[in-house]
């Protein structure tokens, strides 16, 4: 099947139409996938800060995105910056679903998933790859983040880096806090974040 053959229609196509309809778009997804013409896959699960968009690439996951974010507008962004080839995959995020669960259930306390950080460059990519080295049930400050970075003094820069984090969860920005202690702002939101940070800290 090659590009130019594939009919856009069919990637719009939804599951709640009538089975027939959703038995050929799941022979179209399976074939699009096996000729590599998918750029970017996606699937939404649940979870207890709401739905969630898990999206991926050929390297690795590359974005999460929250209800609040919009989901079609972060596909048509996807769409945009990566690839126009979008299409629901669930089956090739099976592994990012199964670690989020155990992550939520309380009995994985780290990710072990190829991640794409396509979507964050310069010192926002510096930032969240420090990230990861604040360790479950434990929080640092935007100052002791930036700290670690190559530019010390870069607080501001540091939340901005959090606040448009591709990949939260997997890269725990919200582990990020104040300096007194508060919380902060969080992409998900303050529940969310509060919740994130209470299910570690049990």
């Amino acid at each position: 099947m090659s590009h130019e053959s594939m009919p856009a229609e069919l990637a719009a196509l939804t599951t709640d139409e009538t089975p027939a309809l959703a038995a050929l778009q799941e022979r179209f997804r399976r074939a699009a996938d096996a000729e590599g013409l998918v750029e970017v896959a996606y699937r939404q699960v649940d979870s207890p800060v709401g739905p969630l968009l898990l999206a991926g690439t050929d390297v690795g996951l590359v974005r999460i995105a929250f209800a609040r974010e919009d989901h079609d507008a972060v596909l048509q962004s996807l769409a945009a910056t990566i690839g126009p080839r979008v299409l629901r995959l669930p089956r090739r995020l099976d592994s990012v679903a199964r670690e989020l669960d155990e992550y939520f259930a309380g009995t994985r306390h780290g990710f072990d998933l190829p991640l794409d950080f396509r979507l964050a460059a310069g010192f926002r990519r510096e930032v969240l790859a420090h990230l990861p080295e604040i360790r479950y049930g434990q929080t640092a400050s935007y100052a002791a983040v930036a700290a670690q970075t190559s530019s010390p003094r870069a607080v501001r820069a540091v939340g901005t880096a959090c606040a448009r984090n591709p990949l939260p969860l997997v890269v725990p920005c919200h582990r990020v806090v104040r300096s007194d202690g508060s919380q902060g702002a969080y992409l998900g939101g303050s529940e969310a974040k509060a919740l994130l940070l209470a299910l570690e800290a049990a």
